[in-house]
């Protein structure tokens, strides 16, 4: 038997990321590369894969816990001998195990199912004046007596103060009513539920026909709530324009015939990427953030673009790291490797980290503008559309230019409309005349 550790591999500048789901349980043959646990960064979720094959004897993570660069997250036997030498009645109890596990998963925290009849038992009390001795409340109206000690790790102490939970209203759910990381958030949940307006019920649609339910994926689960926090936070306004790149088109056609076949095509979001960094040099409060309190922001000295990838899971976010000091050679190899990765679900988590600015290109779909929404912390984010012909005045005739519209959607607390405006034009200028973006 030769047992090997599975940690967590470097995430390079995040300490801490969240465990969202596991795939595996003990007593589980897993082969080289399969999927073990998936972990949440901003708007994307990475599986962790085994870099062994094995039978898994110990999983030491489960969803919610937070991990870091080389934490353990499971033991692996790799002998040649262990996915056959567990016995029957062992495979049993692995088996019993396993569905204990992923009961207790799915299983809210005792702290939660508290917090819900502490609320249960006020109804009633305010409607009968009785409570039932079962609806005794985790968070209790009155703290607990002094001399009743409640015991809770220094971590979890240090995370009831960052959610403002009082720990001395809460009952834990761990033994002898010791107090988990668990019981923190589900209280937090809780107060959150408890404090925000309710959702009206949905309608019953069947009474007007056939319905079907479909469970939104992963990516968009997490995804979601970012947006939304951006939408309702950041004043948005966008600005539109277009680009003649009728020069551009042909430049690019002309790169593209003359390349080998092991060097990516020159794409047209190459030369955006590009053009895009060259003018947030020009206008530095569109590559900011601004501090919470917001009286001051913070202007980055570096440039990582991030380019929104549609993939079969949904959208994720890679990101071009210092696309200012890269040619145009560079760049098209770079998102090459970026897209690749990303729709096949191997993007490492550096890949998707420090993002300054986001491009997100609908041009191989269709549409002629869009109102893309910030990603917070970031202040503005670029749209493009599908370039068309558009018949333009030369002084003397129509001519046909191919067009690109494109979109700018930014911060209004931090940026006035007439610097949007202004940045709008610059970048125009500069996709119009690559010359530009050298300067």
């Amino acid at each position: 038997m030769t047992i090997e550790k599975i940690t967590i591999p470097d995430f390079g500048e995040v300490q801490k990321i969240t465990v969202v789901e596991v795939f595996i349980s003990a007593g589980d043959s897993v082969e080289e590369e399969a999927s073990l646990i998936a972990l949440e960064s901003e708007k994307a979720v990475m599986d962790i894969p085994s870099p062994f094959a094995g039978v898994i004897t110990e999983v030491l993570v489960k969803e919610e816990d937070v991990v870091g660069s080389g934490d353990v997250i499971a033991l692996i036997d790799t002998g040649a001998a262990a996915a056959t030498a567990t016995s029957d009645d062992d495979g049993e109890k692995q088996r019993e195990q396993a569905v204990q596990s992923t009961a207790e998963k799915e299983e809210e925290p005792l702290a939660a199912k508290r917090v819900s009849e502490q609320q249960a038992a006020a109804t009633a009390e305010k409607a009968a004046g009785e409570t039932d001795k079962k609806q005794q409340p985790a968070l209790p109206e009155k703290e607990r007596p002094k001399e009743q000690v409640f015991h809770a790790t220094p971590s979890v102490r240090a995370l009831a103060r960052e959610k403002q939970i009082d720990l001395a209203k809460l009952i834990g759910s761990g033994p002898n009513e010791r107090i988990l990381r668990e019981d923190i958030l589900a209280a937090e949940r809780q107060t959150k539920t408890a404090l925000s307006p309710q959702e009206p019920p949905l309608e019953d649609f069947t009474k007007y026909g056939e319905i079907e339910e479909v469970a939104l994926g992963r990516i968009q689960k997490i995804s979601g709530p970012q947006l939304h926090r951006s939408w309702i936070t950041i004043p948005h306004v966008t600005h539109f324009d277009e680009a003649d790149i009728t020069e551009l088109e042909r430049f690019r056609k002309e790169l593209n015939e003359s390349l080998r076949e092991d060097e990516p095509a020159y794409s047209p979001l190459v030369f955006v990427t590009k053009v895009v960094a060259a003018t947030l040099r020009e206008f530095p409060l569109f590559n900011s953030s601004l501090v919470p309190g917001g009286e001051k922001v913070i202007l980055k000295k570096y440039y990582h673009l991030a380019i929104a990838v549609d993939t079969p899971k949904g959208l994720v976010v890679p990101v071009v790291k210092n696309a200012d000091r890269r040619g145009v050679r560079e760049i098209a190899a770079e998102l090459k490797r970026l897209s690749t990765s990303a729709r096949a679900g191997k993007l490492a988590i550096p890949d998707i980290q420090g993002a300054t600015f986001t491009i997100s290109s609908l041009g191989g779909i269709g549409g002629t503008g869009f109102t893309p929404i910030i990603n917070s912390p970031q202040v503005a984010i670029l749209g493009l559309s599908r370039s068309y012909m558009k018949p333009v005045w030369d002084g003397e005739q129509f001519v046909p230019r191919l067009t690109l519209p494109f979109s700018v959607s930014y911060d209004h607390r931090i940026i006035d409309g007439a610097e949007a405006a202004r940045f709008c034009k610059a970048l125009r200028m500069k996709i119009e005349d690559l010359k530009r973006a050298l300067l």
